[in-house]
């Protein structure tokens, strides 16, 4: 009981933090505007993600403008594309493997291709849950850099967008959830701790105490 639990919990979390990568993916608050120096006071603030970026008008006005080239990002921004993509197929097909092999369900009918299926989403899970700290953090690390760089123009400094924050959250959820996953899937027939039983131990004594009663 105790390890279906495990199992639900471990997948609950882990499509949350599915949910919250997807919402990473497409949102375009990775970067926003800097409010420091002559720009504390502006009329727009400036918001890019990964597909597009955004300028948001004093008057609540909003418009969006998807790139035109991928080639012309940065490096962390074209890499978070393609770790942020693979990382929301792989929830995809964890999720599909995690659904058959919880105890719960009888999808599969077998207990120890369940346990075996479970494991493989979970460890599937962890694998996404890195794909989406990777990308998260080198963004975060390129962000403070250019922000700190006495080089980088004041209008062109960055800050930490919502979706960074995000994706912190959804890279832990996905870490714990497919750990927890993982840990709960054990195959039957394998405990979970070792067992020491004392039932061999007592007739051992008891035959030794009768052979020790026949010699005298």
């Amino acid at each position: 009981m105790a390890t279906t639990g495990m199992q639900l919990l471990g997948l609950v979390m882990s499509l949350i933090g599915w949910v919250g990568g997807f919402l990473v993916c497409i949102l375009p608050m990775w970067r926003v505007t800097a409010f420091i120096g002559n720009n504390i006071v502006t009329a727009q603030i400036t918001w890019e993600g990964l597909w597009m970026n955004c300028i948001v008008q004093s008057t609540g006005e909003i418009q969006c403008k998807v790139y035109d080239s991928l080639l012309a990002l940065p490096s962390d921004m074209q890499a978070a594309r393609g770790f942020t993509v693979m990382s929301v197929l792989l929830c995809c097909l964890a999720l599909t493997l995690g659904v058959l092999g919880i105890k719960c369900t009888k999808c599969v009918g077998h207990p120890s291709l369940e346990a075996r299926l479970a494991r493989v989403a979970g460890a599937m899970f962890v694998i996404a849950g890195f794909l989406y700290l990777v990308p998260v953090c080198w963004a975060a690390h390129s962000i403070i850099r250019d922000f700190y760089d006495p080089f980088v123009a004041a209008p062109h400094k960055r800050e930490l967008g919502p979706a960074l924050y995000l994706g912190w959250g959804a890279s832990a959820l996905l870490l714990i959830g497919g750990s927890l996953l993982y840990a709960g899937s054990s195959p039957p027939g394998i405990p979970s701790s070792p067992t020491f039983s004392s039932g061999e131990s007592s007739p051992r004594r008891g035959g030794g105490a009768t052979q020790v009663k026949g010699y005298v």
